[in-house]
Order: structure tokens, then C-alpha cells, then sequence
């Protein structure tokens, strides 16, 4: 046994230099083909032959059990230490079992290449991959012809990268949410607050990045961006954002269309919204311009959306759709849907020549939908983890943007109205309530005390009154709902039907002549 662990080791190193080597040569570890465009319906994915399939299904498993181990490794440790299996007699006997391990795992990588070298689709991908020597135009579109692993793909446009704080510059203790607690409490909140939004708290959040769902989305996601892609002439870009993240872009140009196609609509999904199934086709239908992206860590795009990683991903997509795409700012509509309504007011205030803002079953701040998931115990937890980290109030920014807001509230929204099924109740309406008063200075205590009066009634309801014999105060209160904001009979997720679309676009243009 003594003499076995060296040569282990050894028989492990050399298999390393085999794998590198081949991987040098046939890219056994890269390079995963989904489909090549045009190749069959939309749904029909690249077929790989039995000996890919059978090393992939090997890897996968490995990765996936490699991860689960890691969640669990405290667990592992606990079973391994009462089972006295951390002795070096015991961690010896179990030396070859894992390099039993390891030579089934190289098989699996040798396997897998042999089987992608012996197809003949999958190689006319590689070749076209891998000739890096033709002009940068040609090699874009000639690798866009495929739908492949994001993180091999070449980078589009990149903005100067930032420099990076230190910890101390951003450490996270020097503010607290609860400064009514006494000193330890509020160490102890802050403590608890941070490991929260470190493991389950973001991710509560933002569940696309969870890998379980976007696991299960995965051959969907796939279809998605081949029918924007077939259908649409999509063009796919990465983009680097000044945090260094990689961003996942979509664009479809509908300029040679019509002149409405000459305006773009940058889209700003949902906390489990994805650009290949979420709302770009409703303002690409309606025959305009539109431009996609994933948040970080959702799908293709990398990094965490933490606010100050989700504020350079959305920067570097308007710095692409400015200097590469070729819009004006003042020819650009920010379209936010749920908590992309964050994103989109933050690119509205910070390029305030945009051409409007629409938000669509947007609230006004993340915090009081977080509580009321919450169990009420947890308040205090929930309100420092909110200010601390995601603080999304779009309320606050959306009066620092001067241009035309829009608003769409889904009258059976399930999701930010805080009583399921009671329109008073969504967050939308103090969003706008919040816009009135930001927007128009002249509106008096009492004509806000009207306005959250009716801002809580269908928008049926409102007609009604607005047709009938009600003081002036009230009728200005009804005229600038109308003008703002606008009902829709449908729950959250709902895709918006491209005919609402155009017409809050004609009526943004119509008030801004």
C-alpha cells in the first residue's frame, strides 16, 4: 500500500498530460454544440452520435454530483469523521477507488472526443471556430451561423473596465438598515443579513439564477434564441460590462423595415426572465428595433445581480447599442417588465435623453413585497438585507428622470400586489402616485389625498367617473392617471400584446410633439 499511492499519483499526472494533449488537439473539454441554425424546425437541436452522447451524459452526472457534494461537504465531513474514515490507513484504501474514478472520468472526455471528431456537422463547426485568421466581421457572422456554449464565444464590444474597491471601500458593516437596535443587535443583524443574501437571499430575488431553473428552461431557452435568431435575423453578441462580467445580447434591426424600426427598444426582463422567452417579441412584432439582454448570472451572462453588477451590465448594453449599433439616445425606449423596471429607470436617469420609459407590472420598491413574503418575524432580516444589498427602489430614482414614463398594471397581478386579487393593492399605484408628485409640483395635499383615492379603482371605473359631474380637482387627478398609466385585464406574467405596445408608443409620440 505504501508503494501504491506514488504510482497512483503518477498513473493520475500521466492521465492529466493525455487529456491535456487530446484536449489541445480535438478540444475534448470545450465547445459544446446545441444547434446550427437553419438546420431543421426551430426546435430540432444538434444530434450528437453515441459515443458524445454517452461521455457528455458521464460529465453532466460528475459536474452534478461534484456540486451537490459541495453543498453538502459540512454533512460529508460530519459522516467521514464519525465513521473514522479521515486516518491515513483509511484514506489510503480509498486511493484507488478514485483513481478508479478519475481513468473513467478521462475515458469519458476521450470518448466524448472521438465521437465529436467522427461527425462531420460537428467538425464543419469547429473549423469554423477555430479559423480565428479571417477579418473580425466574417468570423462573427460565419460562428453566428451556430448556437454553442456562451463562454467560448468571442467578445463583441467591452467598455474600459472599472477599478475594482476594495473591501473596505464597500464593506457592507459600515451601514445598517435597523440603526434602532442596540449595538450588538445591529452587529448581529448585519452578520445574519450577509450570510442570507450570500447563499439564499439573492437568489430568492432573482430565481434565474438558480441552475435548477435554468436547467429545466434550458432546451426552451435554446429554441428561443433560434426562433429570434431564424425568425427575426437576430443577431447574438457578448458584451463585456466595466465589472468584467460577460453579458448575453440579442438584437433584432427592423431600421430597412420601416421608420419605426429606426427606433430601438431595449428590453429589461423580469427576476426569472430570460431574453429568448421573455418580452422582446412584443416590441419586435410591433415593428420595432429591439435589443435583449440577460441579467448577470442568468443564462449565458455571468456575474451575480447584485444592483452594482445589474448598473454596468445595463451601461455596457447602451454603450453597444449607442457606438456599435448605431442608435441615438434620443431614438432609444427603456422597457422594463417587473424588476427590470429597476434597470430600465436606472439607464433612463443616467442617459436622461432616452426617448421614454415603459414599465410594466413594475412596483415601486422591492421592500414591502419582500415583507410580505416574509413571515412578519423576520421584517427586520428581510428590511437589511433589502437596503443593504438590492435596494430596487424605483420610486426614488424615477424622479430624477424628466422624459415620458408610462405605466401598465396588470389588474390580476399575482405578484406585486400585496392582497392577491385586490387592484388598491399594487405596488404599481404608488409608483405612479410617487411620479405625480415628483413630476408635477403644483399638485396640492389635497388633490395627492385624490389622487390615492382613485389611483385604487379599475380603469373602467375612473371612465365612468371622468364622464360624470366631478369637481375640476378630481377630474385633473383622473387625466393624469389616464396620462400615465393604463390597465391591463391579465396576471404578471402575460406576454403584452404588441397593439398596447403601439399604442402607448403612439401616445408617448403624441406628447412629445
Amino acid at each position: 500500500m505504501d508503494t501504491f499511492l506514488p504510482i497512483t499519483l503518477t498513473f493520475n499526472l500521466y492521465v492529466h498530460c493525455i487529456i491535456n494533449t487530446i484536449n489541445r488537439y480535438i478540444r475534448i473539454r470545450s465547445y459544446k454544440l446545441y444547434r446550427k441554425h437553419g438546420d431543421g424546425p426551430s426546435d430540432a437541436l444538434y444530434q450528437p452520435h453515441k459515443l458524445e452522447k454517452w461521455g457528455d451524459l458521464v460529465i453532466k452526472t460528475v459536474h452534478t454530483v461534484t456540486n451537490i457534494s459541495l453543498y453538502t461537504s459540512p454533512f460529508i465531513c460530519m459522516y467521514i469523521y464519525k465513521k473514522g474514515l479521515y486516518t491515513l490507513e483509511k484514506t489510503q484504501s480509498m486511493v484507488p477507488l478514485f483513481a478508479g474514478v478519475g481513468w473513467f472520468i478521462a475515458l469519458s472526455f476521450v470518448v466524448r472526443a472521438l465521437g465529436r471528431v467522427s461527425n462531420p456537422k460537428y467538425l464543419e463547426f469547429l473549423k469554423d471556430l477555430t479559423n480565428t485568421s479571417i477579418d473580425q466581421k466574417i468570423y462573427l457572422q460565419s460562428i453566428r451561423k451556430y448556437d454553442f456554449e456562451f463562454n467560448k464565444w468571442p467578445v463583441s464590444y467591452s467598455v474600459p473596465p472599472k477599478t475594482s474597491s476594495t473591501w473596505l471601500q464597500t464593506n457592507p458593516f459600515d451601514r445598517c438598515a435597523n440603526n434602532d437596535l442596540s449595538t450588538y443587535q445591529r452587529v448581529a443583524i448585519q452578520v445574519l443579513a450577509y450570510v442570507a443574501v450570500h447563499t439564499f437571499g439573492l437568489r430568492l430575488i432573482y430565481p434565474g439564477t438558480l441552475s435548477l431553473i435554468q436547467t429545466s428552461l434550458w432546451n426552451i431557452l435554446i429554441i428561443g434564441r433560434a426562433q429570434l435568431v431564424e425568425n427575426y435575423n437576430g443577431i447574438r453578441a457578448k458584451l463585456q460590462s466595466a465589472d468584467g462580467n460577460a453579458i448575453d445580447t440579442m438584437f433584432v434591426d427592423n431600421r430597412s423595415l420601416s421608420d419605426k424600426g429606426k427606433i430601438l427598444v431595449i428590453c429589461c426582463e423580469g427576476n426569472s426572465g430570460f431574453y429568448e422567452i421573455g418580452i422582446m417579441p412584443t416590441p419586435i412584432k410591433a415593428g420595432y428595433s429591439a435589443l435583449g439582454w440577460n441579467h448577470p448570472g442568468f443564462a449565458g451572462s455571468t456575474g451575480t445581480p447584485f444592483p452594482s453588477q445589474e448598473h454596468s451590465a445595463i451601461d455596457v448594453v447602451m454603450q453597444y447599442a449607442i457606438n456599435e449599433l448605431g442608435f441615438e439616445v434620443k431614438d432609444i425606449v427603456m422597457f422594463g417588465w417587473s424588476i427590470g423596471g429597476y434597470t430600465a429607470t436606472w439607464s433612463a436617469v443616467n442617459y436622461p435623453e432616452v426617448k421614454a420609459l415603459v414599465l410594466d407590472a413594475t412596483f415601486d420598491d422591492l421592500l414591502p413585497i419582500a415583507q410580505n413574503q416574509m413571515p412578519q418575524s423576520w421584517s427586520r432580516l428581510v428590511r437589511e438585507v433589502v437596503r443593504s444589498y438590492a435596494d430596487l427602489n424605483i420610486a426614488q430614482m424615477i424622479r430624477k428622470y424628466s422624459g415620458p414614463v408610462h405605466l401598465i398594471r396588470r389588474t390580476k397581478d399575482e405578484v406585486i400586489c400585496l392582497r392577491q386579487g385586490l387592484v388598491n393593492t399594487n405596488r404599481g399605484n404608488n409608483l405612479l402616485i410617487k411620479l405625480i408628485e415628483a413630476r408635477y409640483p403644483d399638485v396640492t395635499s389635497e388633490e395627492l389625498a385624490i389622487l390615492e383615492k382613485y389611483v385604487g379603482l379599475l380603469s373602467t371605473q375612473r371612465a365612468a367617473l371622468e364622464r360624470g359631474q366631478i369637481e375640476e380637482s378630481d377630474r385633473k387627478m383622473l387625466r393624469l392617471i389616464s396620462k400615465h398609466m393604463q390597465d391591463l385585464v391579465t396576471t404578471h406574467c402575460t406576454p403584452l400584446p404588441e397593439d398596447i405596445f403601439m399604442r402607448i408608443m403612439d401616445n408617448i409620440a403624441a406628447n412629445t410633439k
